[in-house]
């Protein structure tokens, strides 16, 4: 399916963006050298640091211009609305770079808009376990189709004249306490698993800049890790862009400068000359260092053409039509039927009169996830929009929520401050400090507990920690689900007590942002005890505290609009309040949805369920009830548009999952979190990570990688397998649609291995393509694959290895779904 670059000037500015980074390398060195030389070691230093918040310093007497910056990677969030697309994890699930690299170019046409030198995007940390907060920012759980979608992305950004910047270097795959986590990784899994994304960006697409991460990795921080970003980026793969930091994530100037860190964001805290001119007399730094860190800021000027050109492209549309058309061929591809039973899919527009479009994402559109990879767009698209708009002139759209906010049912707790007498509401302890030490500083009865930055009740001024006891007494015995929401990695530290045992421990770290537990309660008063430490208000600064008892949760007229309609479509998951950047989330769904689902299942059998979120989610209360469910990640601002497309057939689904989808979570092989007592994260599961874990275990995924449905089918066959030029192989095979519909399927190449002195995978993923076909056409494909295809990296050689022998080559249409197999021989 051809890219969607349908205007004279959107072509214009392509070209002239790539021509800008195409420079001559001469030309681009002797201009630079010629900048450095009039430059004071003061004003070298000056641009090592951000100012601003968002910008690079500007040298008026050089004509360097400020150097402005804007968060990705799901489109420019700064500076006002932008178009909003597909979140990471759905780009990788279209399995389709083209649509990636359109992608890219439109978030590249809104920087230009925007005046924006620096996009910071993509995100390509690989998906290891479905709590990360920043899943959905990121491209899965394979480094081959990651690394396939981070090269389309970055061409597509760049071509417009705008730096893309990969992130974050390297190994940030949780959220929780991430400035302080340390990821212990050995050197060939970083190499085989987490590094390849970057590399490729690096060595293919060139990329203008990389960020590196808040962790630890392996003792050093990653921003003062010269192993990751001199000897592996800029020596082992020829970085010759900007190495900056993540925002506040430099923690010794020093120390960063001799790593290989290039510009700190987003000021001077600690790369400035109070730290640095005392080094550089000492000898701790030499001027060599800092000239080669400023050489790659007026590199990387010169080579994008900022020196020659206003960076504001006013002949591009803020509110980019192009882009908006964009966003809706990628939420087409990206979203996944992952169940169809009974063919409940498509909705037949013949039969089905009434919809009933139940849940708490089905109104107002849930286009992100939170934190700084949220965009904002002029408007979004939801899902009872979506489907309302397409049935129009045929059936009746009806909307119920289905169940409380979580702001609603925090409300609805009651307390006394009491177990016998004691007044209505909780008594609230307030302290200046987070330990929550000495005498409180305020202390005073609240009704509830439920503050938000926006529509609650406030903190009270100059307090930094809150203790809150209460006695809560259930209408009747049974299960009662218990949650705290809270927001930010400096604002979230709390412990639950009921009956003075600690039932929920976010002290020390924030594993997630709406943290739950299920306690039998019996009819009497409880002792409820919630201390909280530190204030974050950046994320929302939200603290809310919820009971409810199972079975009451559920609104009749939802129940009642779902048993009357021909059909229900059940809209769950997360939102950018409880999966965001700054903490991590709960495999379970959020308080109350799995109740509603099991609910709505029950009054009617037409029935599919629709979550949206980063990656996987716990089915397991009802997925095997549950006719039809389909996956529609973040999908951007046009994602209900997409939505209704897919569940009424006008468009045949195509996306195919990126990760993994776990029955339980005990079943995921990563080892997410840190060992007891230390804030070590050690990645055990080494390179078996996502499927190839699953299959070293023996253990079956709910839904494997690669998996999704199409409303046709597809026959593979002819197989052949055969040398070719420079050491590759080529894979050709024939793709059949043998259904009634057109369609596109993902041909999957895997690889196994031969006999090797270390453990390998099973079979790892090595090449795909994507095929549309119209009913009974077949296409003939072809995948390359070259050298790495066969290798694993050897620590003691420090290179790619390939055994001689003969090697498993599979193509299939999942990671489990293998049609045709072959092989490939390596001579000694």
């Amino acid at each position: 399916m051809p890219r969607l670059l349908s205007s004279a000037l959107s072509l214009v500015i392509i070209l002239n963006g790539a021509a800008a980074a195409r420079q001559n390398a001469p030309d681009v060195e002797r201009r630079v050298e010629d900048l450095l030389k009039q430059l004071t070691i003061e004003e070298k230093i000056e641009l090592l640091a951000g100012v601003d918040d968002f910008f690079v310093r500007p040298v008026p007497r050089l004509k360097l211009p400020r150097l402005k910056m804007a968060d990705g990677p799901n489109g420019v969030r700064n500076f006002g609305p932008a178009t909003a697309m597909p979140s990471g994890v759905a780009m990788a699930a279209t399995w389709n770079p083209q649509r990636v690299e359109s992608i890219g170019a439109e978030i590249g046409r809104d920087a230009r808009a925007k005046g924006v030198h620096f996009l910071l995007g993509p995100g390509v940390n690989i998906y290891r376990a479905p709590m990360n907060g920043r899943n959905f920012e990121y491209m899965g759980e394979d480094p081959f189709l990651a690394a396939r979608a981070a090269v389309a992305y970055v061409r597509g950004v760049q071509a417009q004249g705008v730096t893309a910047t990969i992130k974050h270097f390297a190994a940030n795959n949780s959220e929780f306490d991430r400035h302080n986590t340390d990821s212990v990784v050995d050197e060939r899994t970083l190499r085989e698993i987490y590094f390849p994304a970057f590399e490729a960006a690096v060595r293919e697409a060139r990329v203008g800049a990389i960020m590196s991460s808040y962790n630890f990795l392996n003792g050093e921080h990653a921003s003062q890790n010269r192993h990751l970003m001199t000897e592996v980026a800029k020596q082992d793969w020829g970085f010759d862009g900007v190495m900056m930091s993540d925002w506040g994530g430099t923690y010794d100037g020093v120390a960063a400068v001799n790593a290989g860190q290039d510009l700190e964001m987003p000021g001077p805290r600690h790369t400035n000359a109070k730290n640095l001119l005392p080094a550089i007399e000492q000898g701790k730094v030499s001027v060599a260092t800092i000239d080669d860190h400023v050489r790659r800021i007026l590199r990387t000027a010169v080579r994008f053409g900022w020196y020659d050109r206003e960076q504001t492209d006013l002949s591009i549309p803020r509110y980019n039509q192009q882009g908006r058309r964009v966003a809706l061929e990628a939420a087409r591809e990206a979203i996944v039927l992952l169940k169809n039973e009974g063919g409940v899919l498509p909705l037949d527009r013949k039969r089905v009169k009434s919809v009933a479009v139940v849940g708490p994402n089905a109104y107002p559109a849930v286009p992100m996830g939170g934190g700084s990879g949220r965009v904002e767009p002029f408007a979004a698209v939801s899902l009872l929009e979506g489907l309302s708009n397409a049935l129009a002139q045929t059936a009746n759209v009806y909307h119920h929520r289905g169940l409380p906010t979580l702001s609603e049912l925090a409300d609805a707790t009651s307390f006394r401050t009491a177990a016998e007498g004691g007044e209505a509401g909780i008594r609230a302890e307030y302290f200046d400090n987070a330990d929550l030490t000495g005498t409180p500083v305020i202390t005073r009865t609240e009704r509830r507990v439920n503050f938000r930055r926006q529509g609650g009740a406030s903190f009270p001024e100059k307090t930094a920690g809150d203790r809150f006891t209460g006695f809560f007494t259930p209408k009747t015995a049974g299960e009662h689900d218990l949650f705290v929401e809270s927001s930010g990695e400096d604002g979230g530290r709390f412990r639950l007590f009921v009956d003075d045992k600690l039932v929920l421990d976010n002290w020390t770290t924030h594993p997630a942002m709406v943290n739950q537990a299920t306690l039998n309660l019996d009819a009497r008063p409880h002792k409820i005890v919630l201390e909280h430490r530190g204030r974050s208000y950046w994320l929302g600064g939200r603290l809310a505290l919820g009971i409810t008892g199972r079975g009451g949760l559920i609104d009749p007229q939802a129940r009642e609009l779902a048993a009357r309609s021909d059909a229900v479509v059940i809209a769950v998951g997360f939102d950018h309040e409880t999966e965001s950047e700054g903490a991590d989330r709960t495999f379970r769904l959020p308080p109350g949805q799995d109740e509603l689902i099991k609910e709505m299942l029950a009054a009617n059998k037409n029935a599919v369920v629709v979550i949206t979120s980063g990656g996987g989610v716990g089915m397991g209360e009802w997925v095997e009830r549950a006719p039809a469910v389909v996956q529609a990640w973040y999908p951007g601002q046009e994602g209900g548009t997409a939505l209704a497309e897919i569940l009424l057939g006008d468009v045949n689904p195509s996306g195919r999952l990126p990760v993994t989808f776990e029955r339980r979570l005990e079943d995921n092989p990563a080892n997410y979190y840190p060992q007891p007592g230390t804030k070590r994260i050690v990645y055990g599961e080494g390179v078996f990570v996502g499927y190839r874990g699953y299959e070293k275990a023996g253990t079956r995924p709910l839904f494997p990688f690669g998996h999704g449905l199409s409303y046709t089918t597809f026959k593979y066959d002819n197989l052949a397998v055969k040398p070719a030029r420079g050491g590759t192989f080529e894979v050709t095979f024939d793709v059949k649609n043998t259904g009634s519909r057109v369609g596109g399927d993902v041909a999957q190449v895997y690889v196994t291995p031969a006999s090797a002195p270390v453990p390998r995978p099973a079979k790892e993923l090595k090449g795909f393509s994507k095929v549309f076909l119209r009913p009974g056409e077949t296409k003939r494909v072809t995948v390359t694959l070259d050298a790495r295809a066969f290798s694993y990296y050897d620590v003691n050689s420090k290179s790619w290895r390939a055994e001689p022998g003969d090697y498993g080559v599979l193509v299939g249409r999942s990671s489990e779904q293998i049609e045709l197999r072959g092989k490939a021989t390596l001579s000694p």
